[in-house]
């Protein structure tokens, strides 16, 4: 079964960074896109970035500027940087493909929590 696994996640202090990975048991390239997605307690999981395998990444308003996304396809890993975290980023940080949103199927997330 192809994997998808999320690390990386700690706690920080406001304005901080974080860098989190997503490693596949495959090539990344064999899902077409990898997306990062996360759920606050009591929230909606909500996207959060992608990256597809044309190189063309994506951001919500909310961490566009402060979020981005990479590859090392040697590694068969997806990064996410997260830089002047917030309060409000505190949440479980999930990567996906779309198959996988698709039919609904995640893996265990990294917590990251962003408090003072």
């Amino acid at each position: 079964q192809v994997q998808l696994v999320e690390s990386g996640g700690d706690s920080v202090q406001p304005g901080e960074s974080l860098r989190l990975s997503c490693t596949a048991s495959v090539s990344i390239y064999t899902f077409g896109a990898v997306g990062w997605y996360r759920q606050a307690p009591g929230r909606q999981r909500e996207f959060v970035a992608s990256l597809t395998n044309g190189g063309v990444d994506n951001y919500p308003g909310g961490v566009k500027g402060r979020f981005a996304v990479s590859r090392d396809t040697a590694k068969n890993t997806v990064y996410l940087q997260m830089d002047n975290l917030r309060v409000e980023d505190t949440a479980v940080y999930y990567c996906n493909s779309p198959r996988g949103v698709e039919n609904d199927e995640w893996g265990r997330g990294t917590q990251v929590t962003v408090s003072a």
